[in-house]
């Protein structure tokens, strides 16, 4: 593995690759990796000559009053996660090479944007549509993997390469989750053992709404109440949003049918979670994709040795 934080030499480290016949794979990511991070690369790694990874905490997507200086960091622990699973490149580039001047260039994905998390955070989606914008103009013609627990961005990124006709196809991969249920996410490392443990509420009401499915219920309304009704049982967590919507647009809809994203967003202390279910339903046919979920502990230790780091660096500022 190589790393590399100019954009110059990422792009002649990708058109070389491809001049020699090798298929690119691309993972954009913000660093603090986990098991999610590392399923991503094992698909891009299965289906690819080449495979480049990014790490960048994008600014743009960061709203006034959120964790941009404090969102998890650690640079030589990904460093290894990338070499050990057979990456080519680890990008790592500067705020300055990224955005060497203020952009005033705009991708904007109305519709699937504004719903759902683009209610409470209207400026992150365009954040996160430039940045990957630029990423799929810097490596070029690829495969481009992103998890699946952030489907509101699977689907906005997978709209604007479509409609912008850029040379890369998004592939959604797994939700993986810790194996108590919780879906992992690099902010996991935020909470408190308490509210770790509280957070668990919101993998459970999906887990509700699947068997809920299953016995026949199809109204939407009778599932975002399920969700509802079991995050509001837990004192540590404030539902922002549970919600049913179609899966190809985000559309809102009143009946469960067809392909269905259900999702749900909450506060569990100080730290947002968002977690989610895409369900298959065709009529009495319920095919639930809850995600898969990790055997690996690394992760938990990971998050509880950062958030004991994190609280000593809070305490000495």
């Amino acid at each position: 593995m190589i790393t590399l934080d100019r954009i110059n030499d990422v792009r002649a480290a990708c058109e070389r690759a491809r001049r020699e016949g090798r298929s690119v794979g691309l993972v954009p990511t913000m660093g603090f990796f986990h098991e999610g991070h590392r399923s991503l690369m094992r698909a891009a790694r299965a289906n690819h000559d080449f495979v480049v990874v990014s790490i960048f905490v994008n600014p743009l997507q960061f709203g006034a009053t959120e964790d941009l200086d404090g969102y998890p960091s650690d640079p030589a622990g990904d460093a290894a996660v990338a070499e050990a699973e057979d990456v080519d490149v680890l990008f790592t580039p500067s705020v300055a090479e990224m955005y060497p001047e203020p952009t005033r260039t705009t991708v904007h994905v109305s519709g699937l944007a504004d719903g759902l998390c683009g209610e409470v955070r209207p400026t992150h989606f365009d954040g996160v549509t430039n940045v990957v914008a630029k990423l799929f103009s810097i490596v070029g013609p690829c495969s481009a993997y992103f998890g699946r627990k952030d489907a509101q961005q699977l689907a906005v990124v997978r709209r604007m390469a479509a409609d912008l006709d850029l040379p890369v196809d998004v592939v959604g991969c797994a939700l993986v989750r810790e194996p108590d249920g919780l879906a992992m996410s690099s902010r996991n490392a935020y909470l408190s053992p308490a509210e770790r443990e509280a957070a668990t509420v919101l993998s459970r009401s999906l887990y509700f709404v699947s068997e809920a499915l299953h016995h026949g219920v199809r109204d939407a309304g009778t599932v975002t109440k399920i969700i509802a009704d079991t995050v509001n049982a837990e004192p540590r967590c404030d539902l922002e949003y549970a919600e049913v919507r179609r899966a190809s647009d985000l559309d809102p809809i009143d009946r469960v049918d067809g392909e269905v994203l259900i999702a749900v967003a909450a506060h569990v202390g100080t730290t947002r979670l968002i977690d989610n279910i895409s369900v298959h339903v065709d009529g009495d046919r319920i095919d639930p994709d809850l995600g898969v979920v990790s055997q690996s502990s690394q992760s938990s230790q990971s998050s509880q040795s950062t958030h004991a780091t994190r609280e000593t660096a809070k305490a000495r500022a």
